[in-house]
């Protein structure tokens, strides 16, 4: 904690060091247990360090310790190598128009469509009201907190229930 503090306030090199010679490595073994071959673990690696020092500012001791939060990082860095590879490339994609849907299907998503809007009108309204932030207005939980007043852990809970009593409603 002390370490990322001298980060944060004083651009601190050598208790960047000192983290760095304990994490970085630790952060390799993990990424490679996590399944990534050596070079990508220690690109990986020297990018959470980067982001370490460039964000020290966003360390909050009270949600995390400095080594969940330095392997959160790792592993959302791993995260984001894996659905990069795994994006397609331009010349695999398929160019050309798109086959017309079955006629069946068209109806069977017209239907699924009327019978999700009217689930979602059955919901009580502060339900309804924040599914629709969220998914239609593409608003984060952070973001509908803010606009509304309520509480995160409110705004998590109504969205949790609203969307197992859809999930009822559609099966």
């Amino acid at each position: 904690m002390n370490h990322i503090k001298r980060i944060r306030d004083a651009q601190d090199q050598a208790a960047f060091a000192e983290l760095f010679q304990h994490f970085a490595p630790r952060v390799k073994a993990f990424l490679i247990r996590s399944g990534s071959d050596a070079t990508t673990a220690e690109e990986c690696a020297q990018e959470v360090m980067a982001t370490l020092w460039h964000k020290a500012h966003l360390f909050d001791p009270s949600r995390a310790t400095v080594a969940t939060w330095v392997f959160t990082i790792a592993r959302n860095k791993r995260i984001d190598v894996i659905r990069k590879q795994r994006r397609p490339e331009p010349e695999e994609l398929d160019w050309g128009p798109e086959a017309e849907p079955e006629q069946d299907d068209v109806i069977a998503l017209q239907q699924e469509t009327a019978q999700l809007r009217t689930a979602i009108l059955a919901l009580p309204e502060a339900q309804r009201e924040l599914i629709e932030k969220a998914y239609f207005g593409d608003l984060s939980h952070r973001e509908i907190a803010s606009q509304t007043g309520l509480p995160l852990g409110t705004i998590k809970s109504r969205i949790r229930l609203a969307l197992d009593r859809l999930r009822h409603a559609m099966n």
